[in-house]
């Protein structure tokens, strides 16, 4: 049978991790649903609970609550800074991420752990849409999702779910590179593919939320695609800089030759030579950020989960 362990007991097979604003009125339904589906399961786990500057009095319910290690912040600082505090704080061997607001099957949690043997990262991919203004978000989050896969090269079913299970000590690499929004979940799916370890995706039911959302359609879909890009960057800029200036070479190559054959005379345009330099100067600067991206790198000591 399943354990909840004591904070000072360092014997954890899986650390629940929970970021909370504003959830009050559900809370305690919640974690007792968690509860019970850890109790019920092999698994010996922790519930690492972190108030996020909650201001309508989910801290005072939550302090009433028996078993779960509670982290709270004087001031709201993020979902992403909440996750990485709690992921921090975490000794379980598996980090499971998911919220309180009654979205996420949280009492599949078990079943998410099992099927992440062999593999690195199991994500819930949602079926559905149950968030607000969809005519917005659907398209953005498509456009955003077809961005991550092309520069990933892998196919990604749902880029933002936020219940997932993951490695911790392969985590803790990437911990210090999670934004302090929304856009954690995205960058640490993006840091796992990136740098070579595998993650697994099942489809899982998302019901509506109870309470209030958080997610700022516009403000937070801008961070989520900006965050994509900057995981790129990081990692394998040739997958930006690579292809650009493929086109630019081409196109100036091309121009030289018609220049050439046009003018019957070895005289290079202004116009040719620009695009040539250009051409040059992008590929130059993509093979440094690579080179310096590797160098980053090397103190990575996991290696990937096998089968």
């Amino acid at each position: 049978m399943g354990e909840c362990v004591s904070t000072g007991d360092r014997e954890v097979d899986v650390s629940i991790v929970l970021p909370i604003y504003n959830e009050k009125g559900h809370l305690r339904q919640e974690l007792d649903r968690i509860s019970l589906a850890m109790d019920s399961s092999p698994f010996s786990y922790e519930m690492v609970v972190i108030d996020d500057g909650s201001t309508d009095g989910s801290l005072d319910e939550l302090r009433t609550l028996e078993g779960i290690r509670l982290i709270s912040f004087v001031h709201n600082r993020g979902s992403g800074s909440a996750r990485r505090a709690g992921t921090r704080a975490s000794v379980g061997r598996v980090v499971v991420w998911t919220d309180v607001d009654m979205t996420y099957p949280n009492d599949d949690i078990p079943a998410l752990v099992k099927e992440l043997e062999g593999h690195d990262q199991v994500v819930g991919a949602r079926t559905t849409e149950e968030g607000t203004h969809k005519v917005a978000r659907v398209p953005a989050k498509w456009f955003i999702r077809r961005l991550a896969q092309y520069l990933t090269g892998v196919k990604i079913p749902d880029l933002n779910s936020g219940f997932r299970a993951f490695r911790r000590q392969v985590a803790n690499q990437y911990l210090h590179m999670l934004p302090p929004g929304f856009s954690c979940v995205t960058t640490i799916t993006m840091c796992f593919l990136s740098n070579g370890f595998s993650v697994k995706y099942i489809p899982i039911e998302y019901k509506e939320r109870a309470g209030e959302s958080k997610f700022h359609w516009y403000r937070d879909t801008l961070r989520y695609a900006q965050q994509v890009v900057r995981m790129i960057f990081t990692f394998n800029p040739m997958r930006v800089f690579g292809p650009l200036s493929f086109v630019l070479l081409t196109v100036g190559f091309g121009k030289l030759v018609y220049d050439l054959l046009d003018k019957n005379q070895f005289r290079v345009p202004v116009n040719t030579a620009l695009l040539l330099f250009t051409g040059f100067q992008v590929l130059s600067i993509g093979l440094l950020a690579d080179v310096m991206s590797r160098m980053g790198r090397q103190g990575h000591d996991q290696e990937p989960a096998t089968r």
